[in-house]
């Protein structure tokens, strides 16, 4: 019979499950709210839940995405992107140049910045004549930095974040932390393996789905509607919001072209002259409803993509997942003001959203094709609410000196973290102080780079752990969910976490995976008398090589709206290398613990 200690925690685990799933609110605080609740019940002590927060290996996390921001700020990734894929020329050379490359790197960045990189060349390779588009390569690519975060103990924040939850029961359990290169043994063989199911099946089994940047380069009629006010109209001398063209119905002004130069975004206090061009965007089908209400306006075609002042500088981002958009309208999110930058059209599943721009509510993954201004650039640099995937104007270069300082450091810290001559933490941290001292990154790029839902996911589910263990819920789970697998043997036992972990993992945040399933596998390994090292890696590589779905990695919800796939796309290429990666996993694990 379950206590109500028990039942209070079952309903907390039920509920982070189903917020996670129907994203009822932010990941976060969907699990800040679950421990506080269980704070609230007693069933955690204070120090229970702030205990997350003082352990080591969250620091180590912050502090190698704080350093792998720099790195990608820097342009040396880019550098060597140009050095690799310049000489491409056929599909499969550069799939197969792409997956080696960006799965290396991933082995010791963080895989998010480094796919945001990479997708540019993606869309800039798929322009040439005969080339396939962008959806042939994009989950290709996502595919092959999960296959590379999984070799390494840094290269993926799941890897880390169990880590922690071993430092955690490390006394108690009289667990080991894991070793920088213990994930190599699974992660090298199936970085080779995946790597060349990618290369041979990625070409059959993806769709070639419509390129909508090139698209709307090529067809700007359909997103855009450029007017000149008619000799003698009335609206000179009025302003936008004297004009009536602020609320629209379905079209929005983004730009005002007047003697050469381009006015974006457009001011409501913005006095309208003879002459000037009225560029809208939004739903184009409504311009005749446009042109019925206001005579003044006629119709005219005009080179928007000029090098003057007055051309478009076209940028295509993609909503992040976790971003603080997400659930708001394009007008609430006052995207135009904090960005400089006008939304054109929003693509969702690879279909174009119609409507009324501003009434659009975004969520993660959704497509943003934008007009910007001269300060996108510098009001998204520290923007961690979308990624830019591709744009008519290039960022400028860094000095070379402090590209690779970065790059040379990290791996520099890694060879001291590995020969246990200097501790990770102390050695990134020494790296963040040089950078900081030779001016490659400001004190404002460190505290913009942090990522504090990430570090309270981490903590509270710590948390959220000690509270499965204190009441005996991870033992019930344990008992009826994984222990009947022992009739097939050890191996039955690893398959049955292998699955679980994956499933759950492609349904909700593979990091919330873990969080429930680290003390129901720990629990498991003290029943079953097996190795617990063996079950938790078991556990993690399944939570990290997420291939079954867009939701559970960021980096595949990142390329799922460019790509314009659906969950079935992910699925149909992702089974076979899920169970090919279970079958490494299993048999490998099963020799070595």
């Amino acid at each position: 019979m379950l206590s109500f200690e028990s039942l209070i925690v079952f309903s907390v685990i039920l509920f982070i499950i189903i917020s996670l799933y129907k994203t009822l609110m932010n990941p976060a605080l969907t699990f800040i709210v679950g421990v506080l609740g269980l704070g609230v019940a007693g069933i955690l002590e204070p120090r229970e839940i702030l205990a997350g927060f003082a352990n080591e290996q969250i620091a180590v996390i912050v502090l190698l995405l704080l350093v792998g921001e720099v790195v990608r700020k820097t342009g040396v990734i880019d550098q060597i992107f140009d050095l690799f894929f310049r000489s491409s020329r056929t599909y499969r050379q550069f799939l197969f140049r792409m997956t080696a490359i960006v799965s290396g790197l991933s082995a010791f960045l963080n895989n998010t910045p480094l796919v945001a990189v990479m997708m540019p060349y993606v869309h800039n390779w798929s322009k040439g004549e005969g080339r396939p588009t962008p959806s042939k390569l994009l989950i290709p690519l996502s595919y092959a930095s999960i296959l590379g975060g999984c070799a390494t103990l840094i290269g993926t924040s799941t890897n880390l974040i169990v880590n922690s939850m071993i430092t955690e029961q490390q006394v108690i359990q009289g667990l080991r932390p894991l070793e920088m290169f213990e994930f190599a043994w699974v992660g090298v063989p199936m970085i080779v393996l995946g790597g060349m199911y990618l290369v041979v099946v990625s070409g059959r089994l993806l769709p070639e789905n419509r390129d909508y940047f090139a698209e709307f380069k090529a067809n700007t009629r359909q997103y855009l509607v450029e007017t000149r006010l008619r000799p003698g109209a009335g609206l000179v001398g009025k302003s936008v919001n004297e004009a009536g063209l602020r609320n629209l119905q379905g079209l929005f002004l983004v730009k005002v072209l007047r003697e050469g130069n381009g006015i974006a975004p457009v001011h409501p206090e913005l006095k309208l002259r003879q002459d000037d061009i009225l560029v809208f965007a939004g739903d184009t089908s409504t311009i005749a409803d446009l042109l019925t209400a206001y005579q003044d306006l006629q119709p005219v075609e005009v080179e928007l993509f000029g090098g003057n002042g007055a051309g478009m500088h076209v940028v295509e981002g993609v909503i992040a997942y976790n971003s603080s958009l997400e659930n708001k309208t394009i007008k609430e999110s006052q995207f135009r003001s904090q960005y400089d930058a006008a939304v054109v059209a929003v693509l969702r599943g690879g279909e174009r959203i119609s409507g009324k721009i501003g009434s659009i509510s975004l969520k993660a993954g959704d497509v943003l094709l934008l007009l910007a201004g001269r300060d996108f650039q510098d009001l998204t640099r520290e923007n961690r609410d979308f990624y830019v995937l591709s744009e008519t104007r290039k960022p400028p270069k860094v000095e070379t000196w402090k590209a690779v300082l970065p790059l040379v450091g990290l791996v520099s810290a890694i060879v001291l973290s590995t020969l246990k001559m200097v501790p990770l933490f102390l050695s990134v941290s020494v790296l963040l102080a040089v950078l900081l001292l030779f001016r490659v990154a400001s004190a404002k790029d460190i505290v913009g780079g942090i990522d504090y839902n990430l570090v309270m996911i981490i903590a509270m589910s710590l948390a959220l752990g000690v509270a499965m263990t204190k009441t005996g819920v991870a033992e019930v789970i344990a008992s009826n969910m994984l222990l009947p697998m022992m009739m097939f043997g050890d191996i039955g036992v690893m398959i049955g976490v292998y699955g679980v972990t994956a499933v759950l993992g492609s349904l909700m945040l593979n990091k919330a995976a873990v969080a429930l399933l680290f003390p129901v596998v720990l629990t498991l390994a003290q029943q079953t008398g097996m190795d617990p090292l063996g079950l938790i890696l078991c556990m993690t590589f399944a939570a990290a090589a997420n291939f079954l779905s867009p939701v559970g990695f960021q980096t595949n919800m990142m390329v799922y709206g460019p790509g314009g796939y659906s969950f079935k796309d992910f699925f149909r290429i992702g089974l076979p290398l899920t169970v090919m990666y279970m079958t490494v996993t299993v048999g490998v694990l099963s020799v070595m613990y």
